[in-house]
């Protein structure tokens, strides 16, 4: 297995891991039960972990298909950010995560606080991951792009760089 299959095999858990955490937290939260929570905020934090190697796979995976028809640099780039943007966030959420569960381990008053914070931050989290998600699929789901997206052709390319030095 090379990093690209690393990458594809890996990137749905963070996204699909932390909507499961996130609602499973706020169920916790709604019926009180403490267990459903630490069990929840146990969920994140292995996302969190996951989302790591899939970070760092990304890369590799650009180079592995930039170069492919019907790849467009555009949509790597805006994926390539929206995933940054995640990732950090997604790293925060597991911080607020295992603070979290480690307060209600020890029965600290402040876990209560936490609790919502680690939640509206597993929303946020789940809210950029799944947009770094749907950019990543349009990499080579030609069937989910804006009808405004251009597919890189290089016949295009070569028809446009002969039309240009034409003039």
């Amino acid at each position: 297995m090379n990093s690209t299959h690393a990458h594809l095999l890996l990137n749905h858990f963070p996204v699909i891991g932390t909507l499961i955490g996130t609602m499973i937290l706020l169920y916790g939260l709604l019926i009180k039960n403490i267990n459903i929570q630490k069990v929840s905020l146990a969920t994140i934090v292995v996302m969190t972990l996951i989302a790591i190697p899939v970070f760092l796979t990304g890369e590799p995976a650009e180079e592995a298909v930039e170069n492919l028809p019907g790849v467009v640099e555009s949509i790597i780039e805006s994926h390539e950010e929206a995933a940054e943007v995640a990732f950090w966030v997604m790293m925060l959420t597991g911080v607020f995560a295992l603070i979290t569960l480690g307060l209600q381990i020890v029965n600290n008053p402040f876990s209560k606080t936490f609790v919502l914070i680690a939640l509206i931050s597993g929303i946020v989290s789940f809210g950029l991951m799944g947009r770094t998600a749907y950019l990543g699929g349009q990499i080579r789901h030609t069937e989910i792009r804006s009808n405004s997206t251009v597919v890189n052709n290089p016949a295009n390319e070569t028809n446009t760089s002969e039309q240009g030095d034409d003039d």
